[in-house]
């Protein structure tokens, strides 16, 4: 089962609702990743999937959709894997060409962390994988990407693993010319996009890109 675009709603907080919202279509598949169901309850958007231990999801609202005829897939709070893991694990599998998460970020640091390093997972090179949250995106750039804003947003860009070679880019304020970026220096940090496109190229490495929209998405 191919979807244009799956989209995971976790528990942390939501970015601007009615742009993200704005750009959800008929045929995308929504999980909701346990207490991420009162964001989708709270906009009127029905999940095709709940999944977790269901520790922070209300139990009303999952009986509701439960009875309407949504797969609900609940775990042990005794597990190994965080919730949003298991949700882009069942996300997986229906191979879409793309995944949005929400509601990633929030006041645990150790969660956002582990969410951010879940970009990390093997197999997921080929698909165009965001985790979209209080007015940024951040995904991460294997050998080339593109970004879509607006002049002036910010754009940072962080070596993971280890230094990054070879680095081009066009499109940005600061524009970096086969460079190398080191996780010990600030290089890449708080640079601008100067148009509505910017474009990111690299050698050998990993990159993670956070650009900050203020309310513009991508499309």
């Amino acid at each position: 089962m191919t979807q244009i675009k799956t989209i995971l709603f976790a528990n942390g907080t939501f970015p601007v609702a009615e742009k993200f919202i704005s750009q959800i279509g008929d045929s995308d598949y929504l999980v909701a990743v346990d207490g991420g169901l009162s964001h989708m309850v709270q906009h009127g958007l029905t999940p095709n999937l709940i999944i977790g231990d269901l520790d922070s999801a209300n139990p009303d609202d999952v009986s509701r959709f439960e009875a309407q005829g949504v797969t609900v897939r609940k775990f042990s709070c005794d597990k190994n894997e965080t919730d949003l893991e298991l949700a882009l694990e069942a996300a997986l599998n229906m191979h879409p060409a793309t995944i949005w998460i929400t509601g990633v970020f929030g006041k645990r640091l150790d969660h956002t962390l582990g969410n951010i390093f879940l970009l990390t997972r093997s197999g997921l090179e080929n698909i165009d994988i965001r985790l979209i949250d209080g007015g940024q995106e951040v995904f991460l750039v294997h050998r080339s990407a593109i970004i879509l804003g607006v002049p002036g947003q910010r754009v940072s860009l962080m070596p993971l693993g280890g230094p990054v070679d070879g680095i081009h880019t066009e499109g940005l304020k600061f524009p970096l010319v086969d460079e190398t970026l080191y996780p010990d220096k600030s290089r890449g940090i708080s640079n601008q996009m100067t148009g509505h496109s910017a474009s990111i190229t690299a050698q050998q490495g990993l990159l993670i890109c956070f650009h900050e929209f203020f309310g513009f998405l991508m499309t």
